[in-house]
């Protein structure tokens, strides 16, 4: 009887819209326990206010911690695609609480429309959010679609790389990471990067590799300041 009515409230809650409100607000109050310090962000700023675009480009791994910084960017309507499962439903509803604007679909799973969906929006708003291997992995691997993404469009990649000092890896596929009460978080903007819009083949592939390999090695060294080793791919 205790398991029913525990699994009948779960279900409520989802279905009334109560468990979203919920879990933002838990999620912004535990976060607010962190100290987060942002590296190069006013030059991320600068480039959007001046009518510049940009898709900022994290690993899906480290999403977690930047949930209340994100709300730094949402005078932009950012577009964020999100998995068209029964558990994308719940973040599609948290990324509308956060004034960004969800795209459904994956690389298995309605992906040529959601690419199409976030380039149309990118011609229309000045700013996207995208996992590079998300939202189904594998983990540490940059799909084509981020690439595919920024040619169409004609906006350049901006890596964010977030790291922690101290933080549980979860049993997920990203085995995404939660950052530890009163640890530091640690967000840094890079450089951006063009992608030509002729690139095709081979080329296009070199240049997917190229993108993986640098963002991998970023992230690396931005781990080590903690004492991690090879965080991204390991996730302990």
């Amino acid at each position: 009887m205790k398991k029913k009515l525990l699994k009948w409230l779960g279900k409520s809650a989802v279905e009334s819209g109560l468990i979203i409100p919920l879990a933002h607000n838990l999620i912004r109050g535990y976060l607010s326990l962190m100290r987060i310090e942002v590296i190069g962000e006013e030059r991320m700023l600068s480039h959007l206010r001046g009518g510049g675009k940009a898709i900022a480009a994290l690993w899906h791994q480290r999403i977690l911690g930047v949930v209340s910084y994100a709300a730094r960017f949402q005078d932009f309507r950012p577009s964020a695609m999100i998995s068209g499962s029964r558990d994308g439903d719940l973040i599609a509803r948290l990324v509308v609480r956060l004034n960004f604007r969800p795209v459904r679909g994956s690389s298995t799973r309605g992906g040529r429309e959601a690419l199409a969906a976030m380039v149309k929006s990118l011609r229309e708003h000045p700013f996207a959010v995208h996992a590079s291997d998300g939202p189904t992995g594998p983990r540490g691997v940059v799909k084509a679609g981020l690439i595919r993404m920024s040619q169409l469009s004609g906006a350049p990649i901006v890596p964010v790389f977030i790291s922690f000092s101290r933080a549980w890896a979860l049993g997920s596929w990203d085995r995404m990471l939660v950052p530890k009460p009163f640890s530091r978080i640690v967000v840094r903007w890079g450089d951006p990067i063009d992608v030509p819009a002729d690139l095709e083949g081979q080329d296009f592939e070199d240049l997917r590799a190229k993108v993986e390999k640098s963002l991998r090695e970023e992230q690396d060294r931005d781990d080590r300041r903690w004492g991690w080793k090879n965080l991204l791919l390991d996730g302990h």
